[in-house]
């Protein structure tokens, strides 16, 4: 059986998309063995299908219950890789070392069980964060596409799109008004502005509604002079695929918006009250828009907070931005050339 590397992370979609990078510098030094990944299901799904893991396992399922209850010998797929492991990772606190001693007792040569939220590490960037607890150097390059779409994700997208009436080859640009906390969601009337410029320069906006979701898409609907198209509890497949059919991403801080980072697509990233400095997607196609600085010293302050202006963004800056992406994405094509972006939202 192969040797395996066994990479345990329990985090969100964006939490574990963040850590892409370092999965891949795991590929570069163990390029015989095979990657396997314990995370929640969506994620997991996805990065098999991209190719960065060869093989997962949901973490809130009872295999790694049992890992994470300190069972050292689980009978299950997961004990049958850490048999043939040569290293172990856990992107999680281990205060007392219990779950590094789990590990090594289910049968890893080598284990590192290290949080990137821990006060040791110096790297600023999250993705940098992840590569620092495994003892890799950040590169400094901005590789533009991780996450390459494949043909099932191209084939799910473009039945999700014609599903709506809508056929390959148009302009589109996905909007995900939505995040994990509305407290770093920009107001709906900024985002029907830009609604508004995407339509009148003959794009097609879609819109995606998760889980979550409901109440912004709603209020954004309500502002909207033309009714856009709204795809609604697509799972992370089907929103890869569409994404894969757009030219254009824009979104809040959210797992859905460092999915569209790492596929390479021209991404417009609204940051408030977190630091974009750390959380931000990465990458020369990304651009990262703020209001004024966040003042709040802690999460507590930023949902008491009733003014946020980190969130107040220039509505004529903000459709400035996403038009020049549009053209850029124009001249990709062969069509045409365009100026520079503008330099600053403030």
């Amino acid at each position: 059986m192969a040797r395996t590397v066994v990479m345990i992370h329990p985090g969100g979609l964006g939490d574990v998309l963040l850590a892409v990078q370092a999965m891949i510098r795991m590929r570069t030094r163990f390029p015989k063995h095979r990657l396997v990944l314990c995370a929640k299901d969506q994620v997991g799904k996805l990065l098999l299908e991209c190719r960065v893991i060869d093989a997962w396992a949901p973490a809130q399922g009872r295999d790694c219950a049992d890992l994470f209850g300190g069972v050292e010998s689980p009978t299950n797929q997961i004990q049958r890789w850490l048999e043939n492991c040569d290293l172990a990772i856990g992107w999680m606190k281990d205060l007392d070392g219990t779950f590094c001693k789990t590990l090594k007792a289910a049968g890893a040569r080598d284990v590192i069980v290290r949080s990137p939220f821990l006060d040791t590490i110096r790297a600023t960037h999250q993705r940098d964060r992840f590569l620092e607890t495994i003892n890799e150097v950040p590169s400094g390059s901005q590789q533009e596409v991780l996450l390459p779409p494949t043909e099932l994700l191209f084939d799910l997208g473009r039945a999700c799109l014609e599903a709506e009436g809508l056929t390959t080859g148009r302009f589109l640009v996905v909007i995900h008004p939505g995040s994990g906390s509305v407290h770093k969601c920009v107001s709906p009337k900024t985002l029907a502005s830009v609604v508004s410029g995407i339509q009148n320069f003959g794009a097609i906006p879609v819109l995606l509604e998760g889980p979550a979701d409901h109440k912004p898409v709603e209020r954004l609907l309500q502002l909207c002079v033309n009714r856009p198209i709204v795809l609604k509890g697509l799972d992370i497949l089907r929103v890869a695929g569409v994404l894969a059919q757009a030219q254009l991403f824009v979104g809040q801080d959210s797992g859905v918006t460092h999915l569209a980072g790492l596929m390479g697509l021209r991404t417009v990233a609204l940051f408030g009250p977190t630091d974009a400095d750390r959380w931000a997607p990465w990458g020369p196609h990304v651009s990262v828009v703020q209001g004024a600085p966040c003042l709040c010293q802690s999460w507590d302050d930023v949902s008491r907070c009733e003014t946020k202006p980190c969130l107040e963004m220039p509505q004529n800056y903000l459709g400035e931005l996403c038009l020049w992406h549009l053209k850029k994405a124009v001249a990709d094509r062969g069509f045409s050339s365009h100026p520079c972006p503008p330099v600053s939202c403030h």
